[in-house]
């Protein structure tokens, strides 16, 4: 993976220059804490450096006027007491003389990323930047943003490379309309005007306290479902931290590793092109940590796994709720998945705002002791489980010319004692065979340094796919790993002597009908469409496969699995979040070496294949999604869509066979 990282260490000069605690919080610190964890971890040496430059006055006129541009050069000129008054006829502002050259560096520092993506110099890449540029308008600063950069991005996009349509998604702190900016165009109802209704998406958070299981909850089912319906050739993210754990502005409950998740996700689309540019984020040392961790899943390190429960907030889904009740219309994405939106307007009321955290304060307090606790113990595990030295394996039974790998990915030769080896083939008779034998050794050698963090990933082909699938569930089970999660794709039944002590869930996909067999035991068919895989996937496997916190995840294609390439490649590159990269494929010794060369690729972090055209789900595979959310969700709360009220029109919705729809 060549990861571009953009950075001008002149864009720390700005500062504030007067006594003002609303904006003291955008200081230089926030730049030079980030960039010094990034080259303490060993992250930046591995990135392809580039010196950021001045954006023109012509690149600044794609989104901001002659006027508001003229004026932000004149502040250069200007005495502390005039940048001090002109600060004052903005919002949440501050100049100084050097505010100008920061702001073009920082606007020309995503100019240049756009750029060396798009022109293949780079895969992906941050643009490490302040002063931020999201709450900035055509001609007002605001929010201590100057330039919109990443909206000066996705015109520079447009324009010099081609790229056509723009998807603009937002999560943010809203609070019913009392929070800064209080904006009513904030709501979820504000789905944009005229030709782009609909590539509008806002997710408002109705209140504060966001965690981990919300934010990949509105992940998967609201952004995903309509990027990956939109088909972006580029995603820009306005890379903001101020909803991570501690952060004075957002006050949210995000940490730094659920970053890593999320960038993850959106390197599945548009061929893995995913600039990042740094908006907020305001807790120095939570900040350091999630820019340390988006880093990483650009250079395509496996994410630690999330911690805390997976249990998304009320609020959280009625907001879901009311974001994909706004959208459905224009997105066969939301309307396919079974749910019924109902969309529930905030009430808009600016006069009754928030109380901010007070620092010194005794909330203020309980707030970082809380933060410092959950930081320290995610480097504690970093520091007991380092990333391993093997980022993917492949274990053949036979070497085929035609497989193509990457040079990083290890080409396994060892195997696993034979005494350990026959000690499980004993389990059943076709693991004895000559071949079988040989390739069960292999499929334990590889296992063994996943579960030792030796080797994150691996794939491995075997005779005897069933029985060795078996060995792979209990061995794992045996050593070290407290749950397993087996996707288990084809003609594959689970195991008859697997305990059911919820230590493993089984999700068969290509079962013979949907069926939740048990709250650990699911089986579901495959769907005949890409609109109809993709639902099955981000509205089932992910939310359950999230929901579970797997230690170890067995992804098998068996027996007429049906997948195409991309699909296999999807499913496995999803499939390595929910336990920290941890994951084994399985794969049929006859299977074609471009198979295993696919997975390879995405496993070792690569993007995965486009699906194709997005084509909607079948009415079978539609009632087989709904049927099983309806008998799964109150056990596995990821699933969940809605607040209370919607569970009660989803339930009236099914009874009646319908969609209910604003």
């Amino acid at each position: 993976m060549r990861t571009a990282l953009v950075y001008h260490g002149e864009m720390t000069a700005a500062r504030l220059l007067w006594e003002d605690p609303e904006c003291e919080i955008e200081r230089p610190e926030r730049l030079t804490a980030a960039l010094e964890r990034l080259q303490q971890e060993g992250l930046e040496r591995r990135c392809l450096q580039l010196a950021a430059r001045e954006a023109s006055e012509a690149e600044l006129g794609l989104v901001h006027s002659p006027e508001y541009v003229s004026l932000l050069r004149g502040t250069s000129a200007l005495g502390t007491e005039e940048l001090r008054a002109l600060s004052g006829q903005y919002d949440a502002v501050y100049f100084h003389p050097s505010t100008f050259h920061c702001a073009r560096l920082a606007a020309g520092a995503a100019l240049q990323l756009v750029d060396a993506v798009l022109t293949g110099a780079a895969h992906n890449g941050l643009a490490l930047v302040r002063p931020p540029g999201h709450h900035s308008q055509r001609a007002a600063a605001s929010g201590f943003c100057v330039f919109n950069n990443v909206a000066l991005a996705a015109k520079h996009a447009q324009q010099r490379h081609g790229l056509h349509s723009v998807l603009y998604f937002s999560w943010h702190r809203y609070e019913h309309g009392r929070f800064w900016p209080y904006l009513r165009e904030s709501d979820a109802d504000a789905i944009g005007r005229g030709q782009g209704r609909g590539f509008t998406v806002n997710l408002p958070w109705n209140q504060v306290g966001m965690g981990n299981a919300d934010y990949m909850a509105a992940f998967l089912h609201v952004l995903l479902p309509v990027a990956f319906e939109f088909d972006p050739e580029l995603v820009l993210i306005s890379a903001g931290f101020d909803s991570a754990i501690g952060d004075p502005e957002g006050q949210m409950q995000a940490t730094p590793e659920c970053f890593a998740h999320l960038t993850q996700l959106l390197q599945g689309l548009a061929g893995g092109r995913v600039c990042a540019v740094l908006e907020g984020g305001y807790h120095l040392e939570s900040l350091s940590q999630s820019v340390c961790m988006v880093v990483k899943a650009l250079l395509g390190d496996p994410a630690p796994p999330l911690s805390g429960p997976m249990v998304p907030q009320h609020s959280a889904l009625e907001s879901i709720q009311s974001a994909r009740a706004a959208q459905a219309p224009h997105w066969t994405s939301l309307r396919q998945q079974g749910s019924a939106p109902i969309l529930s307007s905030s009430t808009w009321s600016p006069e009754e705002r928030p109380s901010p955290v007070s620092p010194g304060g005794p909330k203020f307090e309980a707030a970082e002791a809380q933060t410092s606790a959950v930081l320290s113990s995610l480097l504690d595990q970093l520091h007991l489980h380092p990333t391993p030295p093997v980022r993917t394996a492949v274990a053949l039974t036979a070497l085929d010319a035609a497989l193509v790998l990457p040079p990083e990915v290890l080409l396994q030769e060892g195997s696993a004692p034979q005494e350990e080896t026959q000690a499980w083939a004993r389990l059943h008779k076709a693991l004895a065979q000559d071949t079988a034998f040989i390739a069960l050794g292999k499929v334990l050698h590889l296992l063994n340094g996943i579960l030792d963090g030796q080797v994150s990933s691996g794939i491995a082909t075997t005779p005897a796919i069933a029985v060795t699938l078996e060995v792979a569930i209990l061995h794992g089970l045996s050593h070290r790993a407290q749950r397993v999660l087996c996707v288990a794709v084809g003609h594959l039944d689970r195991p008859p002597d697997l305990a059911s002590d919820g230590r493993t869930l089984w999700l068969n996909i290509r079962g013979k009908e949907a069926a939740a067999l048990s709250t650990f035991h699911v089986s579901v068919p495959l769907p005949g469409t890409t609109g109809g895989f993709l639902s099955c996937i981000l509205a089932l496997v992910l939310p359950l496969a999230y929901g579970f916190q797997p230690d170890l995840v067995l992804v098998v294609l068996g027996p007429a699995h049906g997948l195409q390439d991309p699909q296999a490649a999807l499913l496995a590159a999803l499939l390595r979040g929910p336990a920290g990269g941890r994951v084994l494929v399985l794969v049929e010794q006859e299977s074609p070496s471009q198979l295993v060369g696919v997975l390879a690729r995405v496993l070792h972090g690569e993007a995965p294949p486009s699906l194709g055209p997005f084509s909607m789900a079948s009415p079978e595979d539609l009632q087989a999604l709904i049927h099983l959310r309806g008998q799964l969700e109150a056990q596995w709360k990821m699933l969940q869509v809605a607040g209370e009220a919607g569970d009660r029109a989803e339930a009236e919705c099914r009874e009646c066979g319908g969609t209910v729809l604003p």
